[in-house]
């Protein structure tokens, strides 16, 4: 089992229009182990995404105070490509368009990097896991020689992002907006291809602002964020609350005041 542990994590950002640094996240804490779904959820801005990014590494969220540990050892010092290569995922909401690069060549090189020099996944080994996948997302073969998601619709981006995960086959995933975009049919095929992935030796945090997305992929536990802090924890039952009943009515439970947008 690996565990994924967030820390009393306060992140801040810089603020372009007002020229200065801004907290976002106000001491988060959490803990994700292999074997686990969860989901997190909340009013926008409230830090949901930052959260991501800053698991990953992305240099632009500085970490003010707290940690993240991977099995026990902090990732906060590593880059975005030794925290991939430990095992952490991001499927982001806007992935990158990279010209020059094929679906292929770019899930090769992705595998291969976390596996020892001297011994690459042999090459038809690849092109039948990669069919396997492939079929199981609905996806065309064609789509593995054109460049990684240039000119792909959003549903493309979003099944792509999936089938990235099926092939590198991570202890983490963090999945942003995955259902962002997607109408019913599209949503079904990502949520299938993230059940395949369920097991001991997977864990993943899924962000989502809707409850569809969880009717098809299950959470094990919710987490619901307010003002950059998780303010509570539950079941599948606390998504169809807040689906239900909206933010506002938690707000009031919990007896503090959190404006529901961030506009400062």
């Amino acid at each position: 089992m690996s565990v994924l542990e967030i820390k009393d994590l306060h992140v801040e950002v810089k603020d372009e229009e007002k020229k200065k640094m801004k907290e976002i996240l106000k001491g988060v804490n959490m803990t994700l182990k292999t074997g686990e779904i969860h989901a997190i959820m909340g009013p926008n801005g409230t830090g949901k995404s930052t959260l991501s990014e800053t698991i990953m590494g992305n240099p632009h969220y500085h970490v003010i105070q707290g940690d993240i540990l991977l099995n026990g050892e902090s990732i906060l010092s590593m880059p975005v490509d030794e925290r991939a290569r430990k095992g952490l995922f991001l499927a982001m909401q806007y992935p990158a368009e990279v010209p020059g690069v094929t679906n292929a060549e770019f899930l090769r090189t992705a595998i291969n990097v976390r596996r020892p020099k001297d011994n690459p996944m042999p090459v038809t080994e690849f092109l039948k896991e990669l069919d396997k996948n492939l079929n199981l997302l609905d996806m065309n073969e064609a789509m593995t020689e054109r460049y990684l998601n240039e000119g792909f619709s959003g549903g493309e981006k979003k099944r792509n992002e999936i089938l990235q995960l099926l092939m590198i086959k991570p202890q983490f995933a963090i999945l942003d907006e995955i259902d962002s975009g997607l109408d019913i049919d599209a949503l079904k095929v990502v949520s299938r291809g993230v059940n395949a992935m369920r097991g001991d030796n997977f864990g993943s945090l899924i962000i989502t602002h809707y409850q569809r997305l969880l009717n098809y992929i299950v959470p094990d536990v919710v987490h619901v964020m307010m003002g950059g802090r998780v303010v509570k924890d539950g079941g599948p039952e606390l998504a169809k609350r807040l689906e239900n009943e909206g933010y506002a009515g938690l707000r009031d439970e919990l007896g503090f005041h959190i404006k529901l947008v961030d506009e400062d």
